[in-house]
């Protein structure tokens, strides 16, 4: 007999949506600064 797949509990899945967003957040954020820094830049070597 085949025993039926369980589903991973609700708690899992909202942490792993966490992750996710942690994740976009860093990637969000970097490449924020990354801009920032970049404009910092081309200003002072333009003046």
């Amino acid at each position: 007999m085949s025993t039926a797949k369980k589903k991973p509990p609700i708690n899992a899945r909202a942490k792993q949506k966490e992750q996710v967003n942690k994740k976009a957040l860093i990637w969000v954020g970097v490449a924020f600064g990354i801009v920032v820094i970049a404009m910092a830049v081309l200003l002072i070597v333009t003046s």
